[in-house]
């Protein structure tokens, strides 16, 4: 565990992720391959003190990311800051930060579709980012550009907080195209150790 004193973890992750509100699908789901196994790495010892803090005692990572992700508004844990990167995610309270591991094969990618507003975001905050339209129906098609798969193709209703995530095959190309009413956007993706967790940058037209 890593104990930072002083408040630079705070604000690099606010910088990192989204800050807040925007300016004037049910759940994630995993589009991976078939596996035997869809749990995720488990949390650290360390990790357990903050975990349990915040009611996350027990979860593992991809566990911990769907559970914070569905939730918007009051609902969310005050005081917990959850920032999602490609191969970590970093959960700080106060002075106190842990680092819980990704699953080596999947990618997270957390997607704010909008109309009139959005936000910049690059690392996904599951505490604090907002998007335009929650708790609302969206066709969805993600097809992997690398060998032209369709990964997904379903209607999904935004998160609270006017997210929808996907666990995602790691080091594709992809391109995602969200359709909402008569209303369609389309954005090009990756998911290697540089890409970006958070996309809010597809606009409905």
């Amino acid at each position: 565990m890593k104990r930072l004193v002083t408040a630079i973890v705070l604000s690099t992750l606010l910088l990192a992720g989204c800050a807040g509100q925007v300016d004037p699908m049910s759940t994630s789901q995993s589009v991976t391959p078939s596996t035997t196994d869809r749990s995720g790495p488990r949390a650290p010892a360390d990790a357990v003190a903050l975990l349990d803090e915040f009611g996350l005692e027990g979860k593992d990572t991809v566990e911990i990311i769907d559970r914070l992700d569905r939730l918007g508004g009051d609902d969310r844990p005050a005081g917990l800051m959850a920032s999602v990167r490609p191969g970590e995610l970093l959960l700080s309270a106060g002075a106190e930060e842990v680092s819980l591991a990704m699953p080596q094969d999947r990618f997270y990618l957390s997607v704010a579709p909008y109309v009139d507003q959005t936000h910049e975001c690059f690392h996904h905050s599951l505490t604090t980012c907002t998007g335009e339209l929650a708790s609302t129906d969206v066709q969805v098609l993600v097809v992997d550009e690398t060998d032209d798969r369709v990964l997904l193709d379903q209607t999904r209703t935004t998160f609270a907080n006017g997210f929808t995530g996907f666990w995602l095959p790691r080091d594709i190309e992809g391109t995602l195209r969200v359709t909402y009413g008569r209303k369609t956007g389309e954005v090009e993706f990756t998911t290697d150790v540089d890409a970006p967790t958070c996309l809010t940058t597809l606009r409905l037209v």
